[in-house]
């Protein structure tokens, strides 16, 4: 059993990056050191201090790439959600920022209107920089998420908005969470090659070795096992919590997102070949269906009552349908083009929903597949970028903005004529 004062403790001290930053007279709370391609910032006023209070978390390839802002406002409203700075500073930096690092062109989503209206409600996260993401709903009505950087969960209640969070193992890092019945939050330890189950009611976290260096989606089978993939790895795995017994095994490239069909067979998304897979659960044995162009590559899926398996064609700009009894598969052209980059992906009253992860601010894109009709709407701290949603047991949709560490909720309701 893992000690959970041991945990906050070992988390903070290999997380902390403090010697620069006090040198400078900045403050933070935490910060996590990231790899990434090396680049040279543009010289100008702020630049020490861009270097000292950013790059002590990661490196210019992330402020090179990112879409960029206009004004300084918006910069500062980004650089909030990741590190606490005196004003002074947090000004000089958003500055340079702003003019060195303006909005880039053609990255404005396309938004279509449409019949629905849906208010979201967002939160943020405690933990600064730590990259919240995949939110879930357990059995009891709060909402979680995971914060990746930060090797933590958290939980949310969403009625009084009181947030509390879990720190993991350091080396953990989850990728994606999912509850099971009795509350337990099952996690994917992304960089420690393990799946962990935490106890909020004791806090006490069990972990579980697996073959797949990086655990990435998971999910609960009406059967009681959880399946996960392994993205790097190239694997699928199968958990039964009862006996802790683990199978795994070698698949196509880089699966990613997994769904459970109301027959019980698993489907498996692949982002590194133009593939769906359908997993029996008992004998693991994956039957594969080809998605047109070999550029194409899926990240998440959605399931109707029809029984068709809906996914984004990342890479493409489209979404897709597969029927799986006759091999079928039909694409429609995502609203902002070829470069949208649909992402995650739900189903609410088999209506699909999906994300254009590829604008700024990052689109909520419903389509209909009765009238075969789009609507999206922009979100609004959509920074970038929802990666995994949830519905919720009222039919609500949990998105998340893991660069800016917010948690959302969208209530759907149809237009008030």
């Amino acid at each position: 059993m893992i000690n959970q004062k041991e945990l906050v403790s070992n988390s903070m001290k290999s997380t902390i990056v403090i010697a620069t930053l006090l040198s400078l007279g900045l403050t933070t709370q935490v910060v996590f050191a990231q790899p990434g391609r090396t680049v040279e910032l543009p010289a100008g006023p702020g630049k020490a201090l861009v270097e000292a209070a950013c790059v002590a978390c990661h490196t210019p390839a992330n402020i090179v790439g990112a879409a960029g802002y206009d004004t300084p406002e918006r910069w500062n409203e980004v650089i909030s959600t990741m590190i606490t700075l005196p004003k002074a500073q947090a000004d000089t930096i958003a500055a340079y920022l702003a003019t060195h690092f303006p909005e880039k062109p053609g990255r404005q989503p396309t938004l279509i209107d449409g019949p629905v209206e849906i208010d979201i409600k967002e939160w943020v996260t405690p933990t600064l920089g730590q990259r919240t993401r995949d939110p879930i709903e357990a059995p009891d009505g709060s909402y979680w998420w995971t914060g990746m950087w930060a090797s933590l969960v958290g939980r949310l209640d969403p009625a009084t908005g009181e947030m509390r969070e879990y720190p993991l193992p350091p080396t953990a890092r989850p990728h994606s969470i999912v509850p099971d019945q009795d509350g337990n939050i099952w996690y994917t330890g992304n960089s420690n090659a393990t799946i962990g189950k935490l106890d909020p009611k004791t806090g006490a976290i069990t972990e579980y070795k697996t073959r797949g260096r990086d655990p990435h989606s998971a999910i609960f089978h009406p059967n009681g096992k959880l399946y996960f993939t392994s993205q790097g790895a190239g694997m699928i795995g199968r958990l039964d919590p009862t006996t802790g017994e683990l199978t795994e095994i070698d698949t196509e490239p880089r699966p990613y997102g997994i769904q459970v069909a109301q027959d019980g067979t698993l489907w498996v998304a692949y982002n590194g070949t133009n593939k769906l897979g359908a997993l029996n659960p008992e004998t693991m044995e994956v039957r594969y269906y080809p998605v047109p162009d070999e550029r194409s590559r899926i990240r998440r899926l959605g399931l109707t009552s029809d029984g068709m398996v809906w996914y984004g064609n990342s890479t493409m700009g489209k979404i897709g349908r597969l029927n799986p009894a006759t091999g079928e598969i039909k694409e429609w052209d995502s609203p902002s083009g070829p470069e949208a980059h649909p992402y995650a992906m739900a189903v609410i009253d088999d209506k699909i929903w999906y994300n254009e992860s590829g604008m700024r601010p990052d689109a909520l894109v419903r389509f209909d597949p009765d009238t075969e009709s789009f609507q999206s709407w922009e979100i609004p701290s959509g920074v970038g970028i929802v990666r995994h949603v949830w519905v919720t047991q009222d039919g609500k949709l949990l998105i998340h903005q893991s660069s800016s560490n917010r948690l959302g909720e969208v209530t759907i309701q149809d237009r008030v004529n």
